[in-house]
């Protein structure tokens, strides 16, 4: 969904400005008339996650590179550490728009810190439109961001068990971590969790798992959701549900699951 974003926001400005500047849609030169101006270049920035902390994200940037150009696509990705490097996060966000030819700047995802990086953005850049993909911040990115695209995560608090229900689950493990259950949303749909595996009649289990940006990085919380999986199975049986709030979890976290199937 959220490479869906990235490129259909990237093909609305394309779009939006080449038909405002295209010469088929003026008048011809007459007379003593100049013609019609050129289009004007612009470029588009897509500041992502790695490889590592979001393989879907960093994609996302370069499949619109593939599609537009790297003439109009620039690319930027975020330090895998980035709750420890703050002012990293933010100066390639001010390098980003340091070409003026950069008109719309994407953060795909607008991790902590992205709320301060915009305002930075905007004291030198004000004329340059703020994209905020699945901000971390959804109590302050509205008045920083020109636009917010969030999925509605809270709705999933129930969608999610009552699926693991019809499938035969009787147990719903929740791997998160403190920084995680900090986002105003990923705290309201965890608590939506247990009260719908309350409804359903299903066990709820919050489990705590390594941050992958503190010292252990992606590594160690990969390796917990290995290690972790076979003793919630041996626990709470094979009709158990796990569930993760990071994306660098969810594949050994699926590889564990169908292994201890």
């Amino acid at each position: 969904m959220k490479k869906v974003l990235a490129l259909l926001l990237a093909g609305i400005m394309l779009f939006a400005m080449t038909a405002c500047t295209s010469p088929a849609t003026q008048p011809a030169a007459t007379g003593g008339e100049q013609p019609a101006a050129a289009e004007k270049k612009f470029k588009i920035a897509i500041y992502t996650n790695t490889v590592s902390q979001n393989e879907e994200e960093f994609r996302s940037a370069e499949k619109a590179v593939q599609k537009y150009g790297a003439d109009m696509i620039v690319t930027q990705t975020i330090p895998d550490n980035f709750m420890k490097e703050q002012e990293t996060v933010i100066a390639n966000g001010l390098a980003l728009v340091s070409d003026p030819e950069v008109k719309a700047l994407i953060m795909n995802q607008a991790i902590p810190g992205a709320a301060a990086m915009f305002e930075k953005i905007k004291e030198q850049r004000p004329d340059v439109l703020l994209v905020a993909v699945t901000p971390a911040e959804t109590d302050v990115i509205a008045d920083k961001a020109d636009i917010a695209l969030q999925p509605d995560e809270v709705s999933m608090g129930r969608t999610i068990p009552e699926q693991a229900k019809k499938l035969g689950a009787k147990t719903f493990v929740h791997y998160s971590f403190p920084r995680h259950m900090s986002y105003p949303m990923l705290a309201a749909r965890r608590d939506e969790f247990k009260v719908v595996c309350e409804e359903l009649g299903m066990k709820f289990v919050d489990a705590t798992a390594p941050d992958p940006t503190g010292d252990g990085g992606v590594p160690a919380a990969q390796q917990f959701v290995l290690e972790d999986i076979p003793r919630k199975v041996a626990e709470f049986g094979k009709d158990t549900n796990f569930f993760s709030t990071n994306c660098s979890m969810q594949e050994p976290l699926i590889k564990a699951s169908l292994e201890n199937s």
